[in-house]
């Protein structure tokens, strides 16, 4: 995501602020610090340096001007949009609207607060920001969020596939009653995704959503019912937190069961007394083996193969489940990986 600079609307001596485009208004002088490409926004077009038409501006304050906006998405460079009390309404619809259409979205921010819905409108997100001139706080928080963005994007090309291996249930015992943690996402979950949870970090079982239907309670599709607060879980960076330490705003690892991870950000962690179910499990040859503390209820349930997700409460010894075996240092913590469990 780019941030421009919007020197078209002030006379006085430029500010220098880290534009990767400066927008100036007609007949404006370039800035001796400006380096890079600038352009002039001239009767409502956005012209380049040497005055070709690029892009137009279009106030969408209204329906109309974003039904005229929607018209020229596919046939313009950029879209320079000025938005009025509707801003991230209109900035969704243009944005689902330009993609791949080949047109880049620009928002003019005029306030704080307004950086980062249009950073992350429709989670895709606008093309760039136009900023105004001498806004010190706006730059700062501007550059902040292009950063998280750029490694949110960064994170979520980069994190390598789970190794998911079938695990065999080789002993179910009463876990007695502890703390349980429920991780409730900001996002929904789908049929077949969980978290990947442990007492160790080196044989992390797949605990199902909360997502399948039932006649006593309903789904909670942004929910896993983790388990017990010692418990580690797999965050989106590859390491691991306790589930005792991870707060709203986390970006926890959501996996299916092909081992495909993405990222989820954590809106709650809901922590109460239950009873637990205590399950041991390894894999054939015995190099991956843990356990997990779940908590004795029908609606938490595992993953295993062929898209089967076996309640605990219905789960036996000798039955096939997956879990994630050792992940290479770019995934764990160094103490994981010299043999020491995390502290």
């Amino acid at each position: 995501m780019e941030l421009w600079l919007d020197a078209a609307s002030t006379s006085d001596a430029l500010m220098q602020h880290p534009a990767d485009r400066v927008l100036l208004a007609s007949g404006d002088e370039v800035p001796d610090w400006v380096d890079g490409p600038f352009f002039a926004c001239v009767d409502g077009q956005v012209l380049d340096g040497n005055t070709k038409p690029v892009g137009v501006h279009i106030d969408v304050t209204d329906a109309e001007g974003q039904d005229a906006a929607r018209a020229m998405v596919g046939m313009v460079r950029y879209l320079v949009l000025s938005t009025g009390e509707w801003q991230m309404i209109p900035l969704e619809n243009l944005v689902a609207a330009a993609q791949n259409s080949g047109t880049s979205i620009v928002a003019r921010i005029d306030s704080e607060q307004a950086v980062r819905g249009a950073a992350f409108a429709l989670d895709t997100g606008v093309d760039a920001l136009l900023l105004p001139h001498g806004e010190a706080e706006i730059w700062a928080h501007a550059q902040t969020v292009a950063a998280e963005r750029l490694s949110r994007r960064s994170e979520a090309d980069e994190i390598e596939d789970s190794t998911l291996v079938e695990v065999e249930i080789t002993a179910i015992e009463d876990g007695g009653v502890g703390d349980r943690a429920c991780v409730d996402l900001t996002s929904m979950l789908e049929v077949g995704e969980g978290l990947l949870i442990g007492s160790s970090a080196a044989a992390m079982a797949l605990v199902h959503g909360e997502t399948l239907e039932s006649d006593f309670v309903p789904p909670r599709p942004f929910r896993v019912n983790a388990g017990a607060v010692h418990a580690y879980a797999l965050m989106a960076d590859g390491t691991t937190k306790y589930l005792s330490e991870i707060r709203a705003g986390d970006d926890v690892a959501v996996c299916n069961a092909e081992g495909l991870l993405r990222s989820a950000v954590v809106g709650r962690i809901k922590i109460e007394s239950r009873p637990f179910l205590l399950l041991r499990f390894q894999d054939e040859s015995g190099e991956t083996s843990g356990q997990t503390f779940l908590q004795q209820a029908e609606t938490v349930r595992l993953v295993g193969p062929g898209g089967s997700m076996p309640s605990v409460t219905k789960i036996q010894v000798g039955d096939i489940i997956l879990a994630m075996a050792g992940r290479s240092a770019r995934h764990i913590g160094e103490d994981t990986l010299s043999g020491s469990e995390e502290r």
